[in-house]
């Protein structure tokens, strides 16, 4: 169960997303597992523990976790179970299919024996006929699973049906006293025993249940024509037949006495065995069940029994299969075989003898005369073998009987051979070069038969003779040799092999003998054996090798080094030696130890080690165990090297091991005396080990070697420490400590023991002092065996008593002069010792003072503490003199340190100041002036103060007052006065003073007063961007600039500042020289309250929008392109009033604009102020996006569109709010991501954007233009656009063709040089783009727009065609539209404003996108598998099929096309037969394009982001049916014919869905149809009917077949002879019929009656034709008879 809860499911979630399952397409099913998925999610979808989680927890089983364990042993239990409910699971499904298939197959078989459903149940829709799946089903298995059983629901009571009677047994086949004495086996029962091939006839029979013979007794469920039928037959019974009142009753009598002479005139019997068996007359099978069939005998019909003939087995033998085992050659061995008769007729055999030799037959026993065998009786034959060798043999007999094919009995001989369990590769192991090895291999006889056996070498096979080979010693090959040479093995029976290996090189040997078996059996024995030489290593060392040190003196011929540590003396050291023994062979050993052959290493030269001696070393400090043994073969053997030092000194010998009895190597020059006699052998030292070890004396360690004992400590007190000595030598001490007892007393304890070797001992030191001070000690420990003693030194301090005070400092405060002050501490005693204390004031710091008494009062002043007592001592202070006193009181101990406490006091009186002693004011006549004053309080005393009346000479001219006049002052407060003056005079104000009294404050303070009297001072300054705003009195160094990058159409605010200095108030007027504004509209001026009460805040912000836009059109209705607004233009100007006035900037065209600002205040004179702005921008806007749109770059977007497509096309509109015409020329330009280009350099010739005509030609030139527009009035003046180069060339050009004359000088005007055009311009700006008019394009490419007006332009777009490997592309590209204005008046005004155009403004620029992608639908479909058909053939078979067979059926497939693309696309679906689309959801898709339109053909049409459903349907025709027997070469491409196990025969239709586009791409989708085709096939393919009587109908059944899993329609016809023949002679029943697909593989059957009627007396022959309405190949079925007058072959119906 899972543990339920929130905190349960979050804990164990998955890992993984939640696995969402998709829903059924089908509404029908009945799975829930997305409901399930959906609620529980994990819980339903992930698996707790995995299968892979459980196996890998069982692996890793085995440790020591038991926990785990039984977790494991719980899992597995857990796990078996949920598999075996699985598993019962699964056997419930099965259990239900199968009976669910065995119901269907049930009620399709009984619905098959009625032509017509009657008519009661259409209407009703039951199934035509009862279920039978209660039958089918176990009840006890689904009610023991807790399922509904259909006796739970069904509540009918079951029919009860009669059992069918049991078939008597015919006499003949009876047994008789005959049979009992000479055939029957009395051990037998006398009932006959079924064989084995009876056994597997009756099981080959089809199931088929007793109910399924047997009808419902309900007529209801009965046919209405098997009604009409039953009715008609019923109602003749009840009639009369016409003879009866035709003819009299002596005619009637004479009548029948003629027919009873003709019958009995050929009324004889035939012998059955001449007729076929389980025919009419012929011989009835014992063994299979028997049918009743009609037969027409004599005119009268007859029920009569038959059996299928086909399958009847004659002759059944016992055994089946004739078996020899365990023979032996030259021997004969018999068995007996019995061929029981198994038809009620008697019959006769033919036996062919087998072919081999070994084999021979009886002539055999009969039961009776003649060979014929009675029905039931057997003959019997004797089968002898006789054996040449003992080897296999197979041979059969070949029986023959009245049945079209004989039956085989097989002869076998098998006997079993001898198995020996000697294996196939013989491995002698290892052994010395030069060595002889004997190695012995078990071999017994686990056969049940005895074999003899011969060895030999393969290279001599095959001898001449095996006396050849069969030696009496051993086989030698090469360097192996084998014994015995032949042995013989009985079963169970055992012997040893010998084999002996004698190496000659140290190489792997292999040879290859030959076992050879009496019973012709050969096996191959491989002997190997490895050939080595000796081979010793020093594996490890305990503390690993060491290695000889420059110019260390070693052993000569030593290999390896190994040093032993330093040893005290008398004291043992082991190692550990691991030697390996690198061959495969065991190694006697001993070691001998040596005196070294010393060599420093360094030496030069080679050293000739023959030569060298060794002598032995008796008194060594080395040894070695064991000393002598066994190296076991290939592996490790561990020896204990001791060094065991007894004096102090270095020790050095040489190990040396001895390998005993070494085999002496070959000699290939004397290889004759190696064969000769036994190997030599010797002792070999095989390895040489240099030993060193060394000596050391004791050594001891004390931690810490010091002991100082921090801080002090009382006297008397017992001080104890832990120290330890290390006893770091090879072998144990003993130790003693000393004792001091002078004055300080020092001891260790334990003072006398024994240190084992490496080991310490802890010791407590302890210490007691005398006296204070500083105490330092030497203490001694004695060592035994060594003559210097072990040293501590101890160093510690001792002190008294200790006494302290709770305070650390006396803070009295702040005093007034004359008062005084106590204060309390106390004194405590923290040591245990008693102390006695005295407390007085620092004489150091009353003389620093030169003072004799102290002003402190101490009570008491001296006394004694206990142990840990308190004291409280009481402190006073009395003041006499203003002072800041800081002193120490000093508190002495004896024998004990002394304390200090910090005493401080301040003494002082109240002391108060002014911050600012005096004021200045600038005063006007009757008004008042205010200041401020500050009062602070310099000390830490409260004040009080008080304020006086003025003072001085022009007291009486002015009233001043102060607020407040008088109060308190806390300790260093800060208080601010108000203090009001008036004056009465403008005199200057220069003598007048306030006096202020402060309480306690010997002198007063004192407030001097002074100020002037002003008249009228205005000022004007303009605010800038700073901290402080500047402001000057000078009107040359004012002026308004609005700014040089000013937005085009917005609104600029500037203030300028007017400051009335003095107090009175004068009229003022501002006005602008040239861009005055004109008088406001009457909605400025009108009340926004009145308008906002009525209307809601929404159409309130709509009204004043458009109140500012009516503004903002009045201020430029003057149609200058700029104004500047004043506000407020006039007014009055208060007295010490600060005005700001704003000057409001309006424009609606670029330019720079220059202005003059006037400002008059009163009767001053006016001040000028120049204005000067800036504006830059572009006035055009599009009408789509409006003038007030947020992006500052308009973007027109034209989507996506397939690759190749059609010309896309946007319509826009320009609008010019401004006074003036704007021509534009229009630039498109491409932007490339990787384009590194930086700048563009630009060159001109002539004007950069000259005015053309509609082609494109150029209308004005440089030297073409008109002079009439270079004549202005005087008071203008010529500005130059831009900067240009005087030419002195240029004269000609510019003169006038008139001439200058004296006359024109009195005219208005006169005639100016115009300023000389530019001939070449060169323009620098960034790189953005490459020029380019594909695939944007702007038409027409120079407009005019007029003032005030709009008009159009069209951008087009030309999809790219990209490539097959690009999926998308974008399209970013720009255009330019550069404004040129062609009227001076706008282009400049001197003095006011100059406008540049060209390439000198900013151009109007629009962002131009779009995106191509390539043709492409997103495909979904019902399945996963694809576009897949399954469709059968049967489909053309209509409900009717008497009616005929359908011509076409169609199997169709849904398919979604999605357009992700974002552009509408236009596409074709292109199939051929036997695929189509059969429809198109939703209808509106079809439609023609444009593209369509042109060519005239109509194509699909799906708009961006939108889905059609299309249906493909594949089409089953009669056609695609013939196309099974094409040959390979003719077939239809796609088509291939599978031909599946389970009998199926599939036609394979491969086609691929092409999605043509507009642009001609192309989008294929594979498609595979899969057609099921039906396959009829007939049980036999000849029906021999043999000789029968005239007139005598006879008839056998075959069985018609459909193996496919298909439905097939088939007919049987006759050749047209026959169809055609009166009376007929053959006949069948049913013509026609329906075959079902087959159920599980198993094929479908239906009985085909084949009727005889021979009409004279010869032989009849027919076809038979079963042919398929669906194109099945046709069966032939060849049907012959012969007819005769003989009665003897009447069928009888034997009843």
């Amino acid at each position: 169960m899972q543990p339920s809860g929130e905190g349960a499911a979050m804990g164990r979630q998955s890992p993984e997303p939640t696995m969402y399952r998709h829903r059924p397409s089908s509404e029908l099913t009945q799975d829930i597992s997305h409901l399930l998925a959906s609620v529980f999610k994990n819980m339903y979808t992930s698996e707790v523990i995995g299968v892979d989680t459980v196996e890998n927890m069982i692996k890793s089983r085995g440790g020591d976790n038991v926990h785990h364990e039984e977790f494991v042993k719980e899992l597995q239990k857990v796990r078996k179970k949920y598999k075996d409910q699985l598993a019962e699971a699964d056997m419930l499904e099965r259990h239900i299919i199968q009976a669910r298939a065995r119901a269907t197959a049930e009620e399709e078989r009984t619905l098959n024996q009625y032509k017509e459903v009657p008519e009661s149940y259409r209407h009703i829709s039951l199934p035509p006929v009862k279920s039978t799946f209660r039958w089918c089903v176990d009840d006890e298995l689904l009610e023991k699973h807790n399922l509904i059983s259909p006796k739970d629901y069904i509540t009918d009571p079951e029919l009860i049906t009669r059992a069918p009677k049991e078939i008597s047994e015919p006499g003949y086949l009876k047994d008789n006293e005959s049979f009992q004495h000479h055939i029957s086996d009395n051990s037998v029962s006398s009932k006959l025993k079924e064989s084995p091939h009876i056994k597997k006839l009756k099981e080959s029979f089809p199931d088929v249940s007793l109910s399924s013979f047997t009808l419902e007794s309900s007529t209801t469920d009965v046919p209405r024509q098997i009604k009409k039928s039953f009715i008609k037959k019923k109602a003749i019974l009840f009639q009369k037949p016409v003879w009866m009142s035709s003819m009299t009753r002596a005619e009637r009598q004479k009548d029948r006495a003629y027919l009873q002479r003709l019958e009995e005139r050929h009324n004889f019997l035939k012998n059955p065995r001449y007729f076929p068996p389980n025919s009419y007359r012929g011989g009835r099978s014992l063994i299979l069940p028997q049918k009743r069939v009609e037969r027409m005998f004599a005119g009268r019909i007859k029920m009569v029994v038959e059996s299928d003939a086909q399958s009847v087995p004659i002759f059944l033998a016992n055994p089946p299969e004739v078996v020899f085992s365990y023979y032996e050659v030259g021997q004969v061995y018999e068995m007996t075989v019995e061929l029981q008769n198994m038809t009620s007729t008697s019959q006769c055999i033919r036996i062919i003898p087998p072919a081999t030799s070994a084999f021979s037959i009886g002539l055999g026993k009969f039961p009776g005369e003649g060979g014929l065998i009675a029905p039931g009786m057997s003959c019997y034959h004797e089968v002898q073998f006789i054996p040449e060798y003992l080897s296999d043999y197979d041979d059969y007999i070949l029986v023959e009987s009245q049945t079209r094919y004989p039956f085989f009995i097989p002869l076998k001989g098998r006997r079993p051979p001898p198995i020996l369990t000697l294996p196939f590769t013989l491995d002698c192991g290892a052994c010395l070069v030069g060595g002889v090895k004997f190695t012995q291999f078990p071999c017994k006889n686990e056969g049940s038969s005895t074999g003899k056996f011969c060895i030999m070498p393969k290279g001599i096979w095959p001898p001449p003779n095996f006396r050849a080979v069969a030696t009496f010693g051993y086989v030698e090959q090469n360097v192996f040799g084998i014994h015995p040479a032949v042995f013989e093995l009985d079963p169970g029976q055992s012997t040893v092999i010998e084999v002996v290996f004698m190496p000659i090189l140290p190489e792997t040997f292999t040879a290859t003998y030959l076992m050879v078996c009496d019973n012709c059996q050969v096996n191959e024995i491989t002997v190997t054996g490895l050939g080595q030489l000796i081979a010793l290593e020093l594996f490890s060392v305990t503390g690993g090798e060491s290695h000889p040190l420059p110019g260390e003196l070693t052993n000569v011929k030593a290999q390896h080094l190994i040093r032993f540590d330093s040893l005290n003396p008398y004291s043992v050291a082991e190692k550990t030696l691991v030697l390996r023994n690198m061959t495969h062979v065991e190694l006697p050993f001993f070691w001998q130890i040596m005196k070294p052959n010393l060599q420093p290493l360094m030496l030069e030269g080679k050293v000739d080690l023959a030569k060298i001696k060794y002598n032995l070393e008796k008194n060594s400090a080395f040894s070695l165990t064991p000393s002598m043994g066994k190296l076991p073969a290939h592996s490790d053997y561990t020896f204990t090297l001791t060094f065991a030092p007894k004096k102090l000194k270095d020790y050095h010998s040489v190990l040396q091991i001895v390998l005993e009895d070494i085999p002496e190597l070959p000699n290939p020059q004397k290889q004759w005396l190696y064969e000769g006699g036994e190997p030599r052998q010797e002792d070999v030292i095989a390895l040489d080990i240099d030993v060193k070890g060394y000596t050391e004396p004791f050594q001891l360690l004390l931690e810490p070697y010091v002991i100082i004992i921090p801080g002090e400590n009382y006297i008397g007190v017992n001080i104890r420490r832990i120290f330890k000595m290390y006893n770091n030598s090879k072998s144990p001490v003993a130790f003693a400590w000393e004792k001091i007892s002078e004055c300080d007393i020092l001891e260790v304890e334990p003072s006398t023991g024994k240190l084992g070797e490496n080991e310490f001992c802890e010791f407590e030191f302890t210490i007691t002092g005398g006296k204070p001070g500083h105490s330092c000690h030497e203490l001694k420990c004695k060592i035994s065996k060594c003559t210097e003693p072990v040293v501590l030194h101890v160093e510690a301090d001792f002190k008294g008593p200790l006494l302290s005070i709770s305070v650390p400092s006396l803070d009295l405060g702040l005093l007034k002069l004359g008062e005084k002050v106590s204060c309390t501490f106390e004194i405590q005693n923290i040591s245990q010792l008693p102390g006695r204390w005295k407390m007085q004031e620092s004489p150091v710091c009353m003389a620093e003072r030169d003072e004799e008494t102290s002003p402190f009062t101490i009570e008491p002043s001296s006394g004694e503490l206990g142990p840990l007592d308190v004291c409280s001592v009481s402190v006073l202070f009395s003041s006499y003199m203003c002072q800041r006193l800081q002193t120490v009181l000093v508190m002495e101990v004896e024998n004990g340190t002394g304390s200090h406490i910090l005493v401080s006091v301040e003494v002082q009186t109240p002391q108060v100041c002014l911050l600012s002693s005096h004021l200045h004011f600038d005063l006007s006549v009757g008004i008042p002036a205010q200041a401020t004053i500050k009062l602070f309080n310099q000390t830490l005393l409260p004040a009080r103060f008080q304020w006086g009346e003025p003072l001085g000479r022009q007291a009486s001219s002015y009233t001043v007052s102060i607020t407040p006049e008088s109060g308190l002052l806390g300790p260093n407060e800060e208080k601010e006065l108000c203090l009001v003056i008036m004056t009465h005079s403008k005199d200057e104000l220069k003598d007048l003073t306030l006096c202020c009294s402060i309480e306690d404050m010997l002198d007063p303070i004192f407030l001097s007063i002074s100020g002037e009297v002003k008249g009228l001072h205005v000022t004007y300054s303009i605010p800038v961007d700073s901290d402080e705003k500047e402001k000057s009195e000078s009107s040359q160094e004012l002026k308004l600039d609005f700014g040089s990058e000013v937005a085009l159409k917005s609104v600029v605010k500037r203030h300028l500042i007017i400051t009335n200095h003095s107090e009175l108030a004068a009229f003022f007027t501002i006005e602008v020289d040239y861009f005055s504004s004109g008088p406001p509209s009457s909605e400025e001026h009108g009340s926004d309250a009145d308008i906002a009460v009525e209307k809601t805040r929404r159409i309130t912000r709509m009204i004043e929008k458009r109140r500012q836009s009516a503004l903002k059109a009045a201020m430029l209705s003057h149609g200058k392109g700029a104004t500047f607004h004043v506000c407020p233009s006039t007014g009055t100007l208060k007295a010490f009033e600060e005005l700001s006035v704003e000057i409001t900037a309006y424009n609606n065209m670029w330019g720079h604009y220059e202005d003059t600002l006037s400002c008059k205040v009163g009767e001053s004179d006016p001040v000028w102020i120049p204005i000067q702005m800036t504006v830059k921008g572009c006035p055009i806007y599009l009408q789509v996006t409006g003038p007030n749109h947020p992006m500052a770059t308009p973007v027109i977007r034209f989507g996506a569109h397939i690759s190749g497509g059609d010309t896309v096309s946007r319509y826009l509109r320009l609008n010019n709010p401004t006074p003036f015409d704007i021509r534009m020329d229009w630039e498109t330009y491409n932007q490339d991501k990787d384009d590194d280009k930086l700048v563009d350099l630009l060159v001109f010739y002539g004007a950069p954007f000259p005015i053309k005509d509609l082609d494109g030609n150029e209308i004005e030139v440089l030297w073409e233009s008109d002079p009439s527009r270079y004549r202005i009035s005087f008071a203008s003046t010529i500005t130059s656009l831009s900067s240009t180069r005087q030419d002195t060339s240029l004269g000609p050009i510019l003169e006038d063709d008139e001439g200058g004359s004296d006359d024109d000088d009195d005219d208005d005007t006169v005639w100016h040089t115009p300023t000389p055009r530019q001939i070449i311009s060169v323009v620098i700006r960034a790189h953005e783009g490459v020029p380019s008019d594909y695939p944007f394009c702007i038409t027409p490419k120079q407009v005019v727009v007029p003032a005030g007006g709009n008009v159009a332009i069209h951008i087009s777009f030309t999809p790219l065609m990209l490539p097959e490997i690009i999926n998308k592309f974008e399209c970013e590209g720009f255009a330019l539209g550069f404004m040129s204005l062609d009227s001076p008046v706008a282009q400049e005004i001197p003095g006011k404003v100059i406008r540049g155009d060209g390439h000198a403004v900013a151009p109007l620029r629009i962002d131009l996108q779009a995106f191509v992608k390539p043709a492409l639908l997103t495909i979904e479909m019902d399945h996963e598998r694809g576009l897949e058909f399954y469709a059968f053939a049967s489909g053309l078979i209509p409900d009717m099929p008497l009616k005929g067979v359908l011509t076409d059926t169609a199997t169709t497939l849904n398919l979604k096309l999605t357009n992700n693309t974002e552009a509408p696309l236009s596409f074709k679906l292109i199939l051929t037969m036997p695929f189509s689309v059969s429809g198109v959801d939703p209808k509106k898709s079809l439609q023609t394009s444009h593209s369509d339109r042109e060519d005239g053909g109509h194509n699909l049409l799906l708009h961006a982001l939108e889905n059609m459903l299309v249906k493909v349907s594949f089409h089953t025709t009669l056609e695609l049916l013939t196309y099974q027997y094409l040959p390979e070469d003719q077939m239809p491409p796609g088509l291939q014919v599978l031909n599946r196990e389970n009998g199926d025969k599939i036609l394979e239709f491969q086609q691929d869905l092409v999605i043509e586009y507009s642009n001609k791409a192309n989008q294929v989708l594979p498609m595979t149809a899969y057609l099921t085709v039906p396959l009829l096939e007939l049980s036999c393919d000849t029906i021999d009917f043999g000789t029968c009587l005239v007139n005598q109908k006879r008839t056998e059944a075959i069985l018609v077949m459909n193996k496919s899993g298909c439905r097939s329609y088939w007919a049987a016809l006759l050749n047209e002879e026959e169809r055609h023949r009166d009376p007929e002679v053959f006949s069948i029943s049913p013509n026609s019929g329906m075959l079902e697909a087959h159920v599980c593989s198993v094929p479908t059957k239906e009985v085909l009656v084949v009727r005889f009627t021979a009409r004279e007396d010869k032989e009849y022959e027919t076809i038979v034709t079963i042919v398929g309405m669906l194109g099945e190949k046709p069966c032939l079925l060849s049907v012959r008879g012969k007819g005769s007058y003989d009665e003897k072959f009447e069928e009888r119906i034997k009843t």
